[in-house]
């Protein structure tokens, strides 16, 4: 059950960090209630977060699926956001999602499927990873650089450098849905891909929006053309990473950065702009890892300021 309460909005904390590379993702979401508490902000107290199981007990025994690691654990969390997430939209409320790992977006996306299983879905993919390697393809293992894999229901057989275990296979199977065509999905930032995504990014025309292009153009005309490309869809949902960022305008307070990213204030700008949109019902934040953070809790204050901003501009459609 759900926290009830008079309000178009529910934030979920998803403290799960099972398909990260390095720990302390899990950390992320207390670590932007301690910056609201340094601030002073009072909208975890005024929009009381619902807090989802994890399974990152997980990450103290060896993984027994080394091309999807703790994929066992990962259906569950995938279940678990799901659930939430479908209940809230059930519930009239846009659900803000603050999570760990980008995994937590798989199971999102599954949950606006279960609660609108015949809108068509836009994704806004602020990243600076395209996140679209599978169990075949992946160099690393790491399940938090597939979720959209998982959303699009593709193998990439075609790039496939591993070979994998029945159990894998089942599982995978089963984290796969067909929530989302690859001709809905819009990618910013995203600038640090390997040869199998890149593949699938050709093969079916995905559209990214890198950094020199969004400042060569003009974020407003970028932010003309999501819209544009997004009008066909029923239902819009942003998922940003904040290793879309250049670390050197927000930190290194996250498991991936990548240098040439965002500032700041485009990141924002893209997302509240997006959000004034009629058709977006989601928003989700996430990688933020203040064990990494050499400004102490810079990328949390960043990550606040940016949900300050949501709440206000959802709360005001």
């Amino acid at each position: 059950m759900l926290f009830h309460m008079p309000s178009k909005l529910q934030i979920i904390f998803n403290s799960s960090e099972i398909g990260a590379g390095t720990c302390g993702a899990s950390l992320g979401p207390q670590a932007i209630v301690a910056a609201a508490r340094q601030k002073k902000s009072t909208i975890f107290n005024t929009h009381i977060p619902y807090v989802l199981k994890d399974w990152n007990s997980l990450l103290d025994l060896p993984s027994n699926f080394p091309f999807a690691k703790r994929i066992d654990g990962m259906v569950k969390v995938y279940k678990e956001v799901a659930s939430c997430v479908e209940l809230t939209l059930k519930e009239n409320k846009f659900p803000i999602i603050v999570a760990a790992d980008h995994c937590s977006a798989g199971g999102t996306i599954r949950g606006i499927q279960s609660a609108f299983p015949n809108k068509k879905l836009g994704v806004l993919w602020i990243d600076a990873h395209a996140d679209l390697h599978t169990p075949y393809t992946t160099p690393s293992g790491n399940m938090h650089g597939m979720p959209l894999a998982t959303a699009l229901g593709t193998d990439n057989l075609s790039c496939q450098r591993n070979d994998i275990d029945t159990n894998t296979a089942v599982m995978w199977h089963g984290l796969k849905t067909t929530a989302l065509l690859p001709e809905n999905l819009i990618y910013v930032a995203v600038r640090d891909t390997e040869t199998e995504e890149d593949s699938l990014i050709s093969e079916h025309n995905i559209k990214n929006y890198s950094v020199a292009e969004l400042r060569s153009k003009g974020l407003n005309s970028i932010l003309e053309e999501i819209k544009n490309r997004f009008s066909s869809c029923d239902l819009v949902y942003i998922s940003f990473d904040v290793d879309s960022m250049d670390p050197k305008y927000s930190s290194y307070g996250t498991g991936t950065p990548v240098k040439d990213g965002l500032t700041v204030e485009e990141a924002k700008t893209l997302i509240l702009e997006t959000l004034r949109m009629p058709q977006t019902i989601a928003f989700e934040l996430v990688e933020v890892n203040p064990c990494l953070d050499e400004q102490k809790n810079k990328m949390a204050e960043i990550a606040l300021s940016i949900l300050e901003e949501a709440i206000s501009t959802i709360e005001q459609k």
